[in-house]
């Protein structure tokens, strides 16, 4: 019996490798797209701004799978919990951490862009007046307004358009539900299990498409701004990245490590197949669902995930603090009417609150700005059209600084609730445990997948938690 165990377990980690090999190539790929992107973009704009449908079509094909992803991840993570007070616990440390930290982040720029003055010397033009204008479409909704949309119309039209909170509150409801059930709900939670698997296993076949997207949207982007737009604003770009990667590395490092205990560079590493696809679509929201399942395989438990990453995506807009105080501040110089210290605090304020929801949407944070000078400094909307042919860059620091808070705050808000298996995390950030690439499963954490082992002594077949 202890003779056939040995070429068994040799096959599994044989095919387990394969599967990884081949995604190793997928994500070679992507990189190789990205630099052909820039090629195309460069050699021929023309025909670069017309393949800007093949990275819209990507981003749209992870969207579609948001909502069902975002659903069976909270209604298993809370309909398992027993206590609801629970659920109300984390999602209440949840949100104070959030705003403690987008307080943080809003205060960096501030320093930041004060001492950059990037706006000084800047000229406005008729067209960029009329950019500035035409993103305030749509920016300015008011708080509750935002409320309200978190209520959708019927129990299922959340998943037709697409809104995270409003998918997330359906989730809750449903998820308290099969709670009050006890067990009578446990067929609906092990349907629910099955319906995941299928959800990321299409995910998974999507991600091939990758490539074709990245390549798309890079072209796209380098074909409509051209050198010359990076050339006479990359003061405020750089300046940009540098200050969300000093915030990230800095802040959220130092924080991971003093709270958690977890190294910032070995997450990061951890998920740098997501910052490779965030980076080529300049979308949060395409990494979501990869976020979700990467962080239960860390070792954060169900609930935790569940609540903390998807409210995350709303409320939890590092990165966009960081620009929106830093382009306000740039807007300001450059049209010549600099904002006092009790303007920019007020204004900014105001900007954190009105930026619920735009973390995963390529664009959102130029129409969040712009909606948000409309509504507090009219005057300054004209500026806006200076930030435009370069938001996309800046766009990108954005997504990844939004998605490294968001992986951050889900490893301690675990920590504090003590929902996380700090012995699987060690494993998994040092390669021992690696993450199934084929199936995106979040395997071997609360009631993930189960494999069948065979007894020591009696040789009765018996099922082990993966990775435990």
């Amino acid at each position: 019996m202890a003779a056939q165990t040995p070429p068994s377990g040799g096959i599994a980690e044989a095919t387990v490798t394969k599967k990884r090999d081949r995604t190793h190539f997928l994500y070679i790929a992507v990189i190789g797209a990205v630099v052909l992107g820039v090629i195309v973009g460069f050699a021929a704009p023309g025909v670069a701004v017309e393949l800007k449908p093949l990275g819209t079509g990507f981003v749209n094909l992870i969207k579609m799978m948001i909502s069902p992803i975002i659903f069976c991840t909270i209604v298993l993570g809370v309909g398992s919990v027993r206590k609801a007070a629970k659920v109300g616990a984390v999602g209440g440390l949840a949100l104070g951490y959030f705003m403690v930290m987008s307080t943080v982040a809003l205060a960096i720029g501030l320093v930041v862009g004060n001492l950059l003055d990037p706006g000084s010397g800047l000229h406005l033009t008729d067209t960029v007046r009329d950019a500035g204008h035409a993103q305030t479409e749509g920016g300015g909704e008011s708080l509750p307004e935002f409320l309200l949309g978190m209520i959708p119309t019927t129990l299922v039209s959340a998943f037709t358009q697409g809104e995270v909170l409003q998918t997330l509150v359906v989730a809750l409801l449903v998820g308290f539900g099969l709670q009050a059930l006890g067990s009578a709900g446990e067929p609906v939670l092990r349907g629910v299990g099955h319906i995941q698997k299928l959800v990321f296993r299409v995910l998974s076949m999507i991600m091939w498409a990758a490539p074709v997207g990245a390549f798309g949207a890079i072209a796209a982007v380098v074909g409509e701004t051209g050198l010359d737009a990076l050339k006479s604003l990359a003061i405020i770009m750089i300046g940009f990245y540098i200050t969300c990667l000093l915030f990230v590395i800095v802040v959220l490092g130092a924080l991971l490590r003093l709270v958690a205990g977890v190294n910032i560079f070995m997450l990061l590493k951890y998920l740098a197949r997501e910052f490779l696809l965030i980076l080529s679509t300049s979308s949060s929201e395409s990494a979501l669902p990869r976020l979700i399942a990467k962080m239960e395989h860390l070792g954060v438990s169900k609930p935790v995930v569940g609540i903390t990453v998807p409210t995350g995506y709303s409320f939890n807009l590092d990165g966009t603090a960081i620009y929106l105080t830093m382009s306000s501040l740039f807007v300001a110089e450059a049209m010549g009417n600099p904002l006092s210290l009790g303007q920019q605090i007020s204004l900014l304020v105001f900007m954190i609150i009105a930026s619920k929801g735009a973390a995963g949407v390529t664009g959102a944070g130029l129409a969040t700005l712009a909606g948000g000078l409309q509504s507090h400094r009219p005057e300054l909307v004209d500026g806006v059209g200076l930030i435009v042919g370069i938001d996309r860059f800046m766009s990108e620091a954005r997504a990844m600084t939004n998605f490294a808070g968001n992986a951050v705050a889900t490893v301690l808000v675990g920590t504090w609730t003590k929902e996380i298996d700090k012995v699987r995390v060690a494993e998994v950030l040092a390669g021992r445990v690696p993450f199934d690439e084929q199936t995106l499963s979040a395997d071997g954490h609360g009631p993930a997948p189960e494999a069948e082992v065979v007894g020591p002594r009696d040789g009765t077949s018996v099922k082990k938690v993966a990775g435990v």
